[in-house]
C-alpha cells in the first residue's frame, strides 16, 4: 500500500505530465519548464524533482502518448480486425491528440536526440501493428500485394500531409476529424484488390 507521501508524489508527477502535454500542444516544444510549472501551479524546482532533465520529461510524455496509441492498436490487431478498422482506430486516437501529435511531427528535428529516438521507437511500434494487419489482409487477398513498408509509409505520408497543411485544409477545425472519411476511403481505394 502506498503512503500518503508516495501518493502525493505520484499525483504531482501526473500533474506535470498532463500540464506539459497541454503546454506543448498549445505552445510547442520551445515552451519552458517555468511555463509548465506556472500552469501546473507548482514551483519551478518541482519539475526537476520529478524529472531530472527536460529530455526526461519530454521522453516520458511521448512514452505516455505512445502507450495510449499502441494499446488501442495492439488490442485491435489481437482481435483480427480489418484494415479499415485499424485505420479508423488510428485516426480516432490521433484526433484526440491532434494538436500534440502535430507538434511532434512538425518540431521533430528540433527535439533532443533522446526524445527523437523515443518518437522513432513509437513509430516502429505503430509500424509493427500495421504490418501484422496488412500481411493478414494480403494473405486473405483483400489488399494488393504491395511491399508492406510502402503501404504503411503511404498511410503515414497521407495523414502527416493533412496535419502539416492544416492551415490550408481546415484552419478552424481539427483536420483529421474533418477529412477522416476521405482519407480512409481514398487510402483503401489505393490498396484494396
Amino acid at each position: 500500500m502506498s503512503s500518503k507521501r508516495q501518493l502525493q508524489k505520484e499525483s504531482t508527477r501526473k500533474k506535470i505530465i498532463e500540464t506539459a502535454y497541454l503546454v506543448y500542444s498549445e505552445q510547442g516544444f520551445n515552451a519552458t519548464t517555468a511555463t509548465i510549472a506556472k500552469e501546473a501551479g507548482l514551483s519551478h524546482g518541482a519539475i526537476f524533482v520529478h524529472f531530472p532533465s527536460l529530455d526526461e520529461l519530454m521522453t516520458c510524455l511521448i512514452e505516455e502518448f505512445g502507450a495510449t496509441l499502441t494499446l488501442e492498436l495492439h488490442s485491435l490487431v489481437e482481435t483480427n480486425k480489418s484494415m479499415e478498422e485499424l485505420l479508423r482506430i488510428y485516426l480516432e486516437v490521433l484526433i484526440k491528440h491532434e494538436k500534440f501529435y502535430s507538434r511532434l511531427i512538425t518540431e521533430r528535428s528540433r527535439l533532443p536526440e533522446e526524445v527523437r529516438m523515443t518518437l522513432a521507437n513509437l513509430q516502429s511500434l505503430i509500424a509493427h501493428h500495421f504490418n501484422n494487419v496488412i500481411e493478414r489482409e494480403i494473405d486473405k487477398q483483400t489488399v494488393k500485394k504491395i511491399p508492406v513498408h510502402m503501404i504503411f509509409n503511404t498511410w503515414m505520408g497521407l495523414t502527416h500531409y493533412y496535419l502539416l497543411n492544416k492551415d490550408l485544409f481546415s484552419p478552424d477545425t481539427p483536420v483529421l476529424e474533418r477529412y477522416r472519411e476521405d482519407i480512409i476511403s481514398t487510402f483503401l481505394e489505393l490498396i484494396k484488390r
